[in-house]
């Protein structure tokens, strides 16, 4: 199966005969656009031209964890242009109706969810944003209206978080997309491959940093863990892919630390690039 990685939650999954968008955030509107509440739309072009050179043409569902623009903003585009299913809470609804996608063509979903995509299926497992910080202080905050572009970045509220375990027959693969867990949620599952958010980890404590490990990485006891919701999604696709600005992240120290963890537990780790695919 190839997976492909467009920066912060965005993994496009592909087994050869379907496609599945797991997050949906292309446009990456810059750190000052973000902080004067600028109202953003969704960048057409660079969608149009990423999809063309990864050959995003069977695309059958777009999953989304939570509604924070690096999430969601994207997704009625992708949605229409590919003519996916959108997958969300009734904030990834809302946004979806912004975008004039058909009720038809959107599924809400909750805690415990399950659907069949393909050979694909995915579970959606409620789960906990990281905690909150100065830019990003409405956790649990529903989007509760039609939310249409170009709209304020702040207007894209978290809504509730999930994460997704999918089975098919060549993996079981675990996305947490945030630095947080709920205690003894993962008891029982297991997955080859985890996609894990350690956004926040590098100025986390370190017995905070041993609380997320046990709940995460000991539980599903992959073979192989890769990064997500690392790189700076306040920076073009178009440029270098580069860690958070130091003053938000130490994404270096967060490495370090997952690093560390695999090493010590026999488990592979490997940073994927932003525009780059992996075969898992």
């Amino acid at each position: 199966m190839k997976v492909t990685y467009f920066g912060t939650t965005t993994l496009l999954f592909d087994d050869g005969k379907d496609q599945i968008l797991f997050d949906c955030h292309f446009t990456r509107p810059s750190l000052k656009k973000y902080i004067r509440g600028a109202k953003v739309s969704t960048d057409e072009r660079i969608i149009d031209r990423l999809f063309e050179a990864h050959h995003v043409d069977r695309l059958r569902a777009v999953f989304v964890s939570h509604t924070h623009h690096d999430h969601v903003m994207d997704a009625p585009y992708v949605a229409a242009k590919t003519g996916a299913v959108l997958y969300g809470s009734p904030s990834v609804k809302n946004v979806g109706l912004g975008g004039n996608l058909p009720e038809s063509q959107m599924v809400e979903f909750g805690d415990g969810s399950e659907f069949t995509v393909g050979d694909f299926r995915i579970r959606v497992l409620k789960s906990l944003h990281s905690k909150p910080t100065i830019l990003n202080n409405d956790l649990g905050v529903p989007i509760e209206k039609s939310l249409p572009q170009p709209a304020g970045l702040h207007e894209y509220k978290e809504g509730g978080s999930y994460d997704f375990y999918i089975e098919h027959p060549e993996k079981k693969i675990l996305i947490r997309p945030s630095f947080n867990y709920i205690e003894y949620q993962l008891d029982g599952l297991q997955a080859d491959v985890l996609f894990l958010g350690v956004a926040g980890l590098g100025k986390a404590d370190t017995e905070t940093g041993k609380r997320f490990f046990s709940e995460t990485v000991a539980k599903v006891k992959p073979k192989l863990v890769i990064p997500v919701h690392w790189d700076n999604f306040f920076s073009s696709l178009h440029k270098p892919a580069t860690g958070m600005p130091g003053v938000i992240e130490k994404t270096e120290r967060s490495f370090f630390r997952v690093a560390k963890y695999c090493e010590k537990h026999q488990i592979d780790f490997v940073v994927q690039i932003p525009r780059t695919s992996v075969h898992i």
